[in-house]
Formats: C-alpha cells, sequence, structure tokens
C-alpha cells in the first residue's frame, strides 16, 4: 500500500470529509477523491460510507484506521527520538586537567552537568603533564598555563589568584602570622620541580620567606598541588595554592590576606577539528557559568 494515500485516508477518515482534508493537506478535493478511489480499488474494498452527512468508516475502513493510526503513531515517536539524538549532544567526553583542579573544583561539579545532559559520558583524565589533544588523547584539556600549540582552539576560563594558607592547628601550634617578617620562621611546602609545572610560578612563597632551602625550613616537597593542600590542612607547613585548591576547604586559613602571589590564566583547550563539536560545546559554556556563579 502507498503511504501516502494512507495518510490522505487517515486525514479524512479524522474529518469525515473530503473539502476537509484537503484543506489540511493544502490538496483539492478532487484529488483526495481519487486518492481514496485509488486506495479502496487496490484493497478491493469500500472504506467509507458516503451520505448527505459526511463520510462514515465502513467495517474494513475501522480496521484500517486503526492499524495506520498505530503505524502513523509509531512513525512520529520515531521521528522525534531521531530529532532529539540529533538535537541533544550526546557520547564520551574525554578530559584532562590537573588533579588538583579536578579533585577540588571540577569533580563536585560534574553531578550537575550530568542532569543537564546525560547522554553525555564523561571520562576524566587527571594528570599534572600535559596530554596531546593533537593526537586526541583527550579532547578537551583545562590548563593552568596558556597552550602554545598553533592548532589548538583556547578559551580563556578563569584567572586564578595564590595566597598562602596555613591550618588552625599549625597557627596553634607555632603562633599566627601577622607580617611578613613573620614568614622567615615558618615551615614550607613546595612544589619544587624545576620550570616543567602544571601552574605558573607555584613556588613564589620561597622568595619572601627568607632562606628556607639554607635553614631547613622546606619541610615537604611535592610535585602535586592537591597533595601540598593535603599537608597545609594536616597542619605540616604553610604554603601558596590557587585559590581553586583552598575553595570549599574547612581547614585552610588564608594568613596575610593582603598578601598574594602572581595571578595566571586557565584556558578551556581544544583540538581545531573539533570546533563545531555539540559535547565539548555545551561542556564549555557549562563551565563559564560555573565560574561566573563561582566567581560571584
Amino acid at each position: 500500500m502507498d503511504w501516502n494515500r494512507l495518510r490522505i485516508f487517515q486525514t479524512v477518515a479524522e474529518h469525515g470529509s473530503f473539502t476537509r482534508a484537503g484543506d489540511i493537506l493544502e490538496l483539492s478535493q478532487s484529488a483526495v477523491s481519487r486518492q481514496i478511489a485509488a486506495l479502496e480499488k487496490s484493497l478491493g474494498a469500500v472504506l467509507f460510507h458516503r451520505h448527505s452527512r459526511g463520510l462514515l468508516l465502513t467495517e474494513q475502513g475501522e480496521a484500517l484506521y486503526r492499524t495506520v493510526r498505530e503505524v502513523s503513531a509509531k512513525l512520529a515517536m520515531t521521528e522525534a527520538q531521531i530529532a532529539h539524538a540529533r538535537d541533544r549532544p550526546s557520547g564520551p567526553l574525554k578530559i584532562t586537567t590537573t588533579v588538583s583542579f579536578a579533585s577540588v573544583w571540577l569533580t563536585p561539579r560534574i553531578p550537575a552537568f550530568n542532569s543537564l545532559y546525560p547522554e553525555i559520558r564523561i571520562i576524566l583524565l587527571t594528570s599534572d603533564n600535559l596530554l596531546d589533544l593533537a593526537m586526541r588523547e583527550a579532547d578537551v584539556a583545562i590548563r593552568m598555563i596558556e597552550p602554545t600549540e598553533p592548532d589548538l582552539v583556547r578559551r580563556h576560563l578563569m584567572t586564578v589568584n595564590s595566597y598562602i594558607y596555613a591550618s588552625p592547628d599549625y597557627l596553634a601550634r607555632f603562633g599566627p602570622i601577622e607580617t611578613e617578617e613573620d614568614l622567615a620562621r615558618q615551615r614550607l611546602i613546595i612544589y619544587g620541580q624545576g620550570p616543567l609545572t602544571p601552574i605558573a610560578n607555584p613556588d613564589w612563597l620561597i622568595g619572601i620567606s627568607g632562606n628556607p632551602r639554607a635553614d631547613g625550613r622546606i619541610v615537604l616537597e611535592a610535585n602535586n598541588i592537591y597533595c601540598m593542600r593535603e599537608a597545609v590542612e594536616s597542619g605540616l607547613g604553610i604554603a601558596a595554592l590557587p585559590d581553586y585548591v583552598a575553595w570549599g576547604s574547612q581547614r585552610l586559613q588564608r594568613v596575610l590576606p593582603d598578601r598574594q602571589g602572581p595571578p595566571f590564566d586557565a584556558f578551556f583547550t581544544y583540538a581545531e577539528e573539533l570546533r563545531y563539536s555539540k559535547r565539548i560545546g555545551v561542556f564549555r559554556d557549562f563551565l563559564l557559568s560555573e565560574v561566573a556563579s563561582w566567581r560571584s
């Protein structure tokens, strides 16, 4: 059976008139009548009783109408599902960023993103080393140092500030830190791994703390900012930490609040070939919204 004729048949059956069906389908009354006649001929059955009050379905017409209506409903549902899948971003999204940013700032926000886009499956790769986006080691990177690769798209995400933190237990043991001169007697926790660091200038505190290497006041070097935060919270010493690392902690206290390190920028980065990816677009917009709320 010709589906176009069946569609016309369904419209006629629902409105009981060739004229009304023609208006809806933008066909002439005679064209609708011819299509119904052709359908009846192909089936070898009369589908409508014609009388002065309009058209009524015959028994065979009722049986055909039930089937056509069910098929039409299933087709409409399938069309809606296909449109939904086309318009809604879905599939895996592989994200890489530093251990500290992922652990403290990003991961607590993933449930909100998942509730908005449940069809997107997040794969989070935490590493303080830079993965190669051009080689598709990840789809997206959140980097604390501006990318230099020419084939990467970058979007400024946030400006990060760095402050000095201690735990209340540490301050209770060693006394308050009220002036920069007090820094010369503090136990320091540093990153200390040379120029290849996940953030810019992580050890700026050393420069204003006397000579901690010479007098043995560096109590821990850790090549992971999150580990530094944990060590400060435990009361081992003080450290300069990015503000996103200290976010939400009840065991960190800023000391010398007017003193801060050089700010640096975080960037949302991905390969040029993924510029029009819907998954990346909605994740980028979500992060920008979260940053705006966090900063406000």
